[in-house]
């Protein structure tokens, strides 16, 4: 199993990042300690340094994933998508995941400033960024929503469906309660999934729906990695665990927002809140 090995790497790699320095003259050698270096256990919280720090966050990051291979591959499978592949959605429906998005983004940037002014600092600006990219993907929802003969005020009028809505409402629970490793490492293992059914959804309206491209910027802008992410959310998250966080918060943390992400999806597949005046 992946996370076994990663558990005996973790405790090899740690041995040589705090293996004692050679012996002075004026500093006698200590006695090794007893019996055989056990590997660090990713069930206990906090880190020695941050050195081991990243080593575990990476591990535990390689756990996270493989305990919910599972659940993302659900998010992959729900009807919505392959749907629109097949150009059986109606673009009211599709309109109707935009108008979701509309709340989700205004909550997402709500939320994400909260993070920021809590644990950003001097060179470390993880969670403002997500910020800014939130703010970023605010004007695209309505480009896209005047594209389909929408406005703001129709998306402000439009009723959310509850299931699509529970994922901004976690974020904003870690915004306020959860510790920095815990969110960190939750929108790390959510956003690949995300951007894989938005670059689904963006191909398909190309070439089932017939979009332009710059009509779906707002698909689009989701669908593509963010540049050094991955390194940037390890180093959150082993400043969390160096702080004393919790493996323990940081996978249950990481499974419900990625449940939530499923809801959100499988929303999707449902009848609008509440009907949409499209024009296209």
């Amino acid at each position: 199993m992946r996370s076994a090995s990663m558990l005996l790497t973790l405790g090899l790699a740690l041995v040589a990042v705090h293996a004692p320095s050679a012996p002075t003259e004026a500093s006698p050698p200590a006695a090794p300690a007893p019996g055989p270096h056990p590997p660090m256990s990713l069930d206990t919280c906090g880190a020695p340094s941050m050195p081991a720090a990243r080593i575990k966050a990476r591990a535990l990051v390689e756990q996270i994933r493989d305990e919910l291979a599972a659940v993302e591959d659900e998010i992959r499978s729900v009807p919505f998508i392959p749907a629109i592949e097949a150009g059986t959605v109606s673009i009211e429906g599709i309109a109707a995941v935009v108008a979701e998005e509309y709340g989700i983004i205004s909550s997402d940037l709500s939320s994400f400033t909260i993070m920021a002014d809590r644990w950003d600092g001097p060179g470390s600006h993880f969670f403002g960024d997500l910020a800014y990219g939130e703010s970023l993907a605010q004007p695209l929802v309505l480009d896209f929503a005047a594209t389909v003969g929408l406005d703001e005020q129709d998306l402000v009028e439009y009723e959310p469906r509850p299931a699509a809505q529970t994922y901004p409402s976690r974020v904003a629970w870690i915004a306020n309660n959860a510790d920095r490793a815990s969110a960190a490492a939750s929108f790390l293992v959510n956003f690949d999934v995300f951007g894989e059914n938005m670059a689904r959804i963006r191909d398909a309206l190309i070439t089932v729906y017939g979009f332009e491209a710059d009509e779906i910027a707002f698909f689009s802008f989701f669908a593509e990695p963010i540049p050094g992410f991955e390194d940037d959310a390890i180093e959150v998250i082993a400043t969390g665990l160096h702080e004393g966080a919790c493996p323990r918060d940081v996978r249950r943390s990481a499974r419900l927002l990625q449940a939530y992400e499923l809801d959100f999806w499988q929303a999707a597949s449902e009848p609008p809140g509440s009907p949409l005046p499209v024009v296209w």
